[in-house]
């Protein structure tokens, strides 16, 4: 059953092109428009939706709004984080198993003035083989006046002759805490494939609620033809095969502490799993810190990212990060 809340009620029909299709699809990307030879764009099952509200009722965050399209779907918020019982952890799901050429998927995530919340994918984020054209992935987060949120999503893994455009803007008013996450796998490392995709692009933006941005990351990965050399030089994933980033946005303590404790927690956690390459910087505005890693060892990496993240959140709500455990 889906219950939309009029905040999430988009301005227009959610099934027109304008509500699901990016405004701008970087050129990488585009070039490889076509018409699929499969379902196309537009298609039942091709354009997922999903959209939530949290409101803060009775001391406890709770989910008010609730509309959503397959193949994006979420079961209920669970309430299991010791220190907090107030946070709302909900997993985004997909039916599909993960993207297929000529998917349009888009998230709009509202989380209202007092709420907390923590997001995250209950599984990796699988990108197939594409033959025609290409898919893309919006996400819109929201946070109201005093919001703690969590956006923490399982990695992109780009499988060969992938093509994929994401676009994450977290829209934070100034009294608001966001923690957000990407990373992306150089392919199914398992089987050996590596920077076999065509393009993976990505785009995080960081905006006041005037509309005001404040910073804005930009990924751009396209093998070429000859291996994959086009992504692992020094200048871009030096070789390695893991990118990870993290995003601090807080009023909570200076942007200055934030990033020393993401710097320190990172290298006491490279010490102990081997080689990472990281830097961490102050974001504009002096509005928090951001974190990017580089590593060849998936559990290396996942363990940097935990400790990055484990030990922001003890310094800006006292508390250290829940296990969460996925199946």
């Amino acid at each position: 059953m889906t219950v939309p809340s009029a905040a999430s009620v988009a301005a227009v029909p959610r099934l027109d092109p304008r509500h699901y299709e990016p405004a701008r699809v970087p050129y990488e990307v585009r070039r490889h428009a076509g018409t699929p030879d499969t379902l196309a764009v537009g298609r039942p099952g091709k354009v997922g939706l999903l959209e939530l509200a949290f409101e803060r009722i009775a001391g406890r965050t709770e989910l008010t709004g609730h509309y959503q399209k397959s193949p994006l779907q979420i079961m209920r918020p669970l309430y299991f984080d010791p220190a907090r019982p107030d946070l709302a952890v909900t997993f985004l799901m997909s039916t599909g198993g993960g993207i297929l050429q000529a998917d349009r998927l888009r998230t709009d995530l509202h989380c209202g003035a007092d709420t907390a919340v923590h997001l995250t994918t209950q599984a990796a984020t699988k990108v197939y083989r594409m033959e025609h054209d290409y898919a893309t992935q919006l996400v819109n987060l929201t946070a109201g006046p005093r919001a703690y949120v969590e956006y923490l999503p399982e990695p992109v893994i780009p499988f060969v002759d992938s093509r994929l455009y994401q676009r994450t803007v977290l829209t934070v008013d100034p009294d608001a805490t966001v923690l957000a996450g990407e990373t992306v796998l150089a392919g199914r490392l398992a089987r050996g494939e590596r920077n076999a995709y065509r393009v993976f692009a990505s785009d995080l933006e960081v905006r006041r609620p005037d509309g005001e941005l404040v910073a804005l990351d930009t990924v751009r990965l396209e093998p070429s033809a000859t291996g994959g050399g086009g992504v692992t030089g020094p200048a871009v994933l030096a070789g390695h095969d893991v990118m990870s980033s993290l995003y601090v946005l807080s009023p909570l303590a200076p942007a200055g502490r934030i990033a020393d404790v993401l710097h320190e927690a990172v290298a006491d956690c490279g010490r102990c799993h081997g080689e990472l390459l990281y830097g961490v910087s102050v974001l504009p505005q002096d509005s928090g810190a951001w974190l990017r890693l580089l590593g060849s060892d998936t559990r290396a990496v996942a363990a940097a990212l935990r400790a990055a993240w484990d030990a922001v959140r003890r310094l800006l709500i006292g508390v250290p990060a829940p296990e969460l455990r996925k199946t």
